[in-house]
């Protein structure tokens, strides 16, 4: 009898040194993470272009000698859909890095998921700051208003919550596919 359980012991010890448990990479994956968080970043501008070419401008109408301006009947409205534009360009830019960054088998775990989600906050960030400037360049205000003139005001983002949408979606897809994954090692190993 104790033969077997000195045998049932040693075979227990074997499966277990056998059977390891893979540990989060840390070290390893910094300079990648910080890699692809400067890679992300850099979507931000023409994610910014593109929300200036979409967004639409608000029509004011001059009403006073100092040049302060009223918006038309219902074009207040365009300042929703400023917001709104940016958002869904952000959620959908959050949801393509979430994809793109895990299908980077070899460096998937927590540390490439902070780094994309880093990577798109400050990526929205610069989306924010240049849209804004390249919208203003587009919908330039003339040098001379006169009064009762319409003009058309550049589109503004007048949330900084809008800068959570690309991170949060980016976070919000990888731990989905990281959720989905059944491998204690998220499938890092090619093998």
């Amino acid at each position: 009898m104790s033969e077997q359980a000195g045998a049932e012991r040693e075979h227990a010890l074997r499966t277990r040194s056998a059977v390891r448990i893979p540990r989060v990479v840390v070290r390893a994956d910094l300079l990648p993470a910080f890699s692809v968080a400067s890679l992300i970043s850099l979507l931000g501008l023409p994610l910014g272009w593109l929300w200036a070419q979409l967004a639409p401008p608000q029509r004011m109408r001059v009403v006073t000698r100092d040049h302060q301006m009223a918006p038309l009947t219902s074009e207040s409205w365009h300042r929703f859909d400023d917001l709104a534009i940016f958002l869904l360009l952000g959620l959908v830019a959050g949801l393509l890095v979430g994809v793109v960054v895990w299908l980077l088998r070899a460096r998937r775990g927590p540390v490439m998921l902070v780094g994309a989600t880093l990577g798109s906050l400050v990526g929205a960030w610069l989306a924010m700051r240049m849209g804004s400037a390249f919208a203003e360049a587009r919908f330039a205000l003339p040098a001379e208003l006169r009064l009762g003139q319409v003009v058309e005001r550049a589109p503004m983002l007048e949330s900084d919550w809008a800068l959570l949408a690309q991170p949060l979606t980016t976070a919000f897809a990888y731990g989905v596919l990281a959720a989905w994954n059944a491998r204690d090692d998220l499938g890092r190993r090619l093998s």
